[in-house]
């Protein structure tokens, strides 16, 4: 993990869990999806991964849905090669991680993602831009709190 700790510091910051919502809108502003969300982000020691993420969502209905992302680091950013989505992030500045990829059910489709974690490391916030066509179509605002 020392080369990862070393070349991606802000990554680092996100180690442990995080508590949030999600909320996708529509280019009008139009709510199309709410959730509530359960990140856990980890650096496995002596593992076959160097970042390891699993995502729980939770729906006011109860449907819940959870999914594992292992990640690989190399090149000063971090990639995902799963059955469900493939892409790359990497650290634009000192509290911003900016996050490509695309769903691999979603033809002609990506999204840009951008996160920021707060200095004392507690908050953050992260949005998603969804593209089709290279053309936005939704957003999905996410506000996150670490759970202690």
């Amino acid at each position: 993990m020392s080369k990862i700790k070393d070349e991606m510091p802000v990554l680092v910051r996100h180690e442990g869990d995080w508590i949030g919502t999600y909320t996708t809108v529509d280019n009008d502003g139009n709510v199309l999806d709410r959730n509530e969300s359960h990140l856990t982000c980890q650096f496995p020691k002596n593992k076959e991964h160097s970042y390891f993420q699993i995502n729980r969502y939770k729906w006011a209905d109860g449907k819940y849905q959870e999914y594992q992302f292992p990640g690989i680091y190399r090149d000063k950013k971090l990639w995902f090669d799963t059955e469900r989505i493939e892409g790359h992030a990497w650290e634009a500045n000192d509290s911003l991680i900016i996050l490509y990829f695309n769903y691999k059910d979603i033809p002609n489709a990506y999204i840009h993602e951008m996160i920021h974690i707060s200095p004392c490391n507690n908050p953050r916030a992260r949005t998603w831009h969804w593209f089709k066509h290279d053309e936005i179509y939704q957003r999905t605002l996410i506000k996150e709190e670490r759970k202690r």
